[in-house]
């Protein structure tokens, strides 16, 4: 069965990889990156690991998940950038631990919530469960990394986020809030249009996959 589990597996950890990539290349304005569109596939692959194999099943993924982001954590924080007039990591302490523990919990939250939801109709518990993940992923994340709140990382891994808390306008419009909040919002506006988009790829691989697991 551990074989059976593999593709899922994998195409966690691609995700994850990719994500952590393309976070680096920011789109509109800085206000989005391209991993905003990468990491809410993870939510699929969790989703139809449940429904095919199982909770087990889908919390291995979740885990291999977890130690890939842990990786890229570790290799990105010893990649050293150059900004104007000032060095950087490419991944920040607070960063770091923001992304492993919001995608932890937040996945987690998704193999429970979609277990709760999984004898109603087929789109039930995969919506559910994905738009209460993501959006406690969201909010971990970006409280963790960037909210001035949050003292305990100390002095100098504030300083490698201090430019989040800088005051603008709400999503360029609204009353002037810090940065980071903007960037929540935007982030959670595409996690919730990928987790209706999301439906259609659950519908037909979970119609693939089920069968050929009935008749190994």
């Amino acid at each position: 069965m551990t074989r059976a589990f593999l593709p899922g597996i994998l195409a966690m950890a691609a995700i994850v990889v990719a994500s952590n990539i393309l976070v680096q290349f920011l789109i509109l304005d800085g206000l989005l990156t391209w991993g905003a569109f990468t990491y809410p596939l993870a939510f699929l692959v969790t989703d139809v690991m449940n429904r095919v194999y199982g909770a087990e099943a889908a919390r291995r993924v979740v885990f291999a998940g977890f130690v890939t982001g842990v990786i890229c954590s570790l290799i990105g924080s010893q990649i050293v950038l150059q900004g104007d007039g000032y060095t950087y990591a490419a991944v920040p302490l607070r960063i770091a631990v923001a992304s492993g523990s919001a995608f932890l919990i937040a996945q987690l939250t998704d193999v429970a919530v979609f277990n709760r939801f999984r004898g109603g109709r087929w789109w039930r518990a995969p919506l559910v469960s994905t738009l209460i993940g993501s959006a406690l992923d969201t909010a971990l994340f970006f409280t963790i990394a960037f909210s001035a709140s949050i003292t305990l990382f100390g002095p100098d891994a504030d300083t490698a986020v201090n430019w989040a808390w800088e005051a603008v306008p709400f999503m360029n419009k609204g009353a002037p809030m810090p940065l980071w909040v903007t960037l929540a919002f935007a982030d959670w506006l595409v996690k919730l249009s990928l987790a209706l988009i999301a439906l259609v790829p659950f519908r037909v691989i979970v119609q693939r996959l089920a069968p050929a697991r009935a008749t190994a």
